[in-house]
């Protein structure tokens, strides 16, 4: 996004570092956007939404050639005004960047929750989503590149009041193979579930593949859960291509398998477009999701639906 403003800093405040740092600057970045989002049996309300956000960064160069950079987003999207996104990140050169969220962190297995290649969302956008590991706040991740491996870990304390939850550790590596294949893949265990009521193990695997225009890719997860009949297996595949620098489409299909006998697995297809022209962006997406809201077989209501989703979003940038 496009610096809306900077202001020039002499220094970072002393009580963050033990060290002097270079001339900061501040940079604000933000957008807002209007979506139209309907479909049949599983959507309801009004289809027409409205998000806004701003982006306040600012950090600087210490003597010691580290960097410090901290951001916030203000969102107004829940509709109620709040700051959210909170991070610090220190950049320690060829030892990589550590970052601590204060607020809206994402572990390592949720950042990979599907990564195959889509014009604007997932096929399964509008149902259930793939298992998101250890997701909170005061949350620590930390990268770092080499070579052609780039290393990913995310760790959160456990820090209940009696000690009955557990460290969450994540781990992930994503693989440059060469010039047209990356792999990754990604594990980690949720130790007593984002609702503290059961151990997770994740695990995930995928691969992207470019010739030319086209990305195809491929990644399937698996959830293992210490709550019995809870286990969940997802597999994906999408293909996307570049019709040119401003226009991208894509097209892919997902499931979930879960191993409770009464839930049906949820088939998700879905199509995509987007298209950017300077600081706006016209997007859009066509899901078919069956078995949506982890339908079982005694489902009632919106639940047992095969649900027919679309959305379209236009958004701008400054």
């Amino acid at each position: 996004m496009n610096k809306m403003k900077k202001i020039g800093l002499t220094a970072l405040a002393a009580s963050l570092v033990s060290v002097s740092a270079q001339a900061a600057e501040v940079s604000v970045s933000g957008g807002s956007g209007i979506t139209f989002a309907s479909g049949n049996d599983g959507v309801v309300g009004n289809p027409w939404s409205m998000t806004d956000n701003l982006t306040f960064s600012w950090g600087g160069e210490l003597d010691n050639g580290m960097t410090v950079d901290m951001s916030f987003l203000l969102d107004n999207s829940d509709g109620n005004s709040i700051f959210d996104n909170r991070s610090l990140a220190i950049g320690m050169g060829d030892a990589g960047t550590l970052t601590f969220w204060g607020s809206s962190g994402s572990g390592v297995v949720g950042s990979f929750d599907d990564r195959t290649p889509n014009a604007y969302e997932e096929s399964w956008n509008g149902g259930d989503s793939p298992n998101q590991g250890h997701s909170a706040g005061n949350m620590f991740y930390y990268t770092n590149a080499l070579d052609a491996a780039t290393i990913h870990a995310s760790f959160t304390h456990g820090g209940s009041s009696d000690g009955s939850y557990d460290n969450s550790t994540e781990i992930g590596v994503v693989v440059n193979a060469t010039d047209s294949l990356e792999v990754y893949g990604a594990v980690g265990t949720d130790k007593g579930g984002n609702s503290a009521t059961a151990d997770v193990d994740n695990t995930i695997i995928g691969a992207k593949f470019t010739m030319g225009a086209a990305t195809l890719g491929v990644q399937v997860n698996e959830a293992d859960s210490s709550t019995a009949n809870a286990d969940e297996e997802f597999a994906a595949w999408s293909i996307s291509y570049a019709v040119s620098e401003d226009m991208s489409i894509s097209f892919g299909q997902s499931e979930i398998n879960y191993e409770a006998s009464t839930t049906a697995s949820q088939e998700s297809t879905g199509i995509a477009a987007s298209y950017t022209m300077g600081s706006m962006t016209l997007a859009g997406v066509m899901n078919s999701i069956d078995n949506q809201n982890l339908t079982g077989a005694t489902g009632s209501g919106n639940q047992d639906a095969n649900t027919d989703t679309f959305e379209v979003n236009l958004s701008f940038a400054f």
